[in-house]
């Protein structure tokens, strides 16, 4: 659905070395086209975007079916995205490193395998304590997915064409929030919650078989040694990028985790108003993608701060326009857009400032450092809402914005720039 609007937009950069500093230059003329196959490729790496996400986030639309079906708190349902965050968070770079070596559409087919088992398993929990097992096991594969699924697809296709791989696997997200999330609330309203999570296991498997069908061989480019993982951690400019991701990635999943609850309890939505305002949160996100495409190289400081100052106004209306279906919805859907936004930037930001060889750990650090934020977002929210009103979720989530806000233009994106090339580290 964004390819043709994002293949049209796209501008693309190349780096040229002059000198001790890499500068970037248009290669928008070179000839290498796209192919069918790279279009095909591109797609299963979309689907299966779009069931890693739809499972990460579908418990989020089913916390008050959970709660109730165990008997629990708002707060000790949240625990469940907080673990499966905080396990992704953990495991990242160990895995990463200890797969870094394996061809990459084998290791994606391992995870697909790994990550379908455990749905199953979450389809048969039969008590709190075993979902959270079979949820971790999910975050297992999950740890890895993101680490290299970016990687992957700017590989697979020309030069030319990496900032709409990027997008189509972005797209692929936003996809899993207009459809995905919604309709696993959907199911789970209708049939049980377990149901969804059945539904994501047979959708992952026959994505299983596509990807075995039409990705590519996609060599390792040569793993990383351990031994270089100091000299990576000391360049300032991705220390920078994951103090930053941390707190943004916290800010939006301080409030979202409990964006369900909010809805009914504050704005007191009925179940299909809160089911709609859902969609609209992640449909927003193709917005975003196509924004990236469009704008994110003209500027990619600016970019960056207007995204992040719209998403600190949008968290800290939250509250004050919860009155208002209507409003609110808007406000949804400004903030889908600038959380995609961000996301996608990042991960960009986090190519262009390591080599081949670098970016599928560094990609897994900042996939650890941002489940850290969700992690750490889901359990201050759970915090709030206990201890406080849900109510304040926005508040806390709009200082937390502020802050990296404030962190970026006075200090962090100035750094950004692809001359921070780890090429003379490495």
């Amino acid at each position: 659905m964004g390819v043709g609007i994002i293949g049209e937009i796209a501008v693309t950069l190349q780096p040229e070395i002059q000198g001790n500093s890499i500068r970037l230059k248009n290669v928008s003329g070179m000839n290498e086209k796209m192919k069918l196959g790279n279009w095909l490729a591109l797609l299963g790496l979309s689907f299966a975007t779009f069931i890693f996400n739809t499972s990460e986030f579908v418990p989020i639309g089913l916390l008050t079916d959970i709660k109730n079906d165990f008997g629990l708190t708002e707060a000790s349902v949240g625990m469940l995205i907080s673990l499966y965050a905080w396990a992704v968070m953990i495991l990242s770079l160990p895995l990463m490193l200890l797969v870094s070596k394996m061809e990459m559409k084998r290791l994606m087919l391992w995870l697909l395998g790994i990550f379908t088992a455990f749905q199953f398993m979450s389809y048969l929990s039969t008590s709190f304590v075993m979902l959270i097992c079979a949820r971790i096991g999910v975050a297992c594969a999950h740890a890895v997915f993101w680490s290299v699924i970016s990687p992957i697809a700017v590989r697979i296709v020309p030069d030319r064409y990496r900032s709409i791989a990027l997008s189509m696997v972005v797209t692929g997200s936003s996809i899993a929030m207009i459809l995905g999330m919604p309709l696993g609330r959907v199911i789970g309203l209708h049939v049980g919650w377990r149901m969804t999570f059945f539904s994501i296991g047979v959708f992952s498997a026959l994505t299983f078989l596509y990807i075995a069908w039409r990705l590519p061989k996609v060599p390792s480019g040569g793993g990383f040694s351990p031994k270089k993982l100091p000299e990576l951690l000391r360049h300032k400019g991705i220390m920078g990028l994951y103090l930053f991701t941390l707190l943004i990635s916290s800010a939006i999943y301080v409030a979202y985790s409990y964006i369900e609850p909010f809805l009914k309890q504050v704005s007191l939505m009925p179940d299909d108003w809160v089911t709609t305002a859902l969609m609209v949160f992640g449909g927003a996100g193709l917005l975003g993608s196509i924004a990236f495409s469009k704008y994110y190289n003209r500027n990619r400081k600016l970019f960056i701060t207007v995204n992040v100052a719209a998403m600190a106004l949008c968290l800290l209306l939250l509250y004050p326009v919860s009155s208002g279906f209507l409003p609110i919805i808007v406000l949804l859907a400004v903030w889908g857009a600038t959380a995609t936004a961000y996301n996608v930037a990042m991960q960009s930001n986090m190519i262009l400032v390591t080599t081949p060889e670098s970016t599928p750990v560094a990609m897994s650090i900042f996939s650890g450092i941002f489940n850290l934020g969700i992690g750490s977002g889901a359990f201050f929210g759970g915090a709030i809402c206990s201890d406080l009103s849900i109510s304040y979720i926005g508040l806390a989530g709009g200082v937390l914005a502020l802050i990296g806000l404030v962190y970026w233009v006075a200090r962090l994106g100035n750094r950004i720039e692809p001359k921070d090339t780890l090429d003379k580290y490495l």
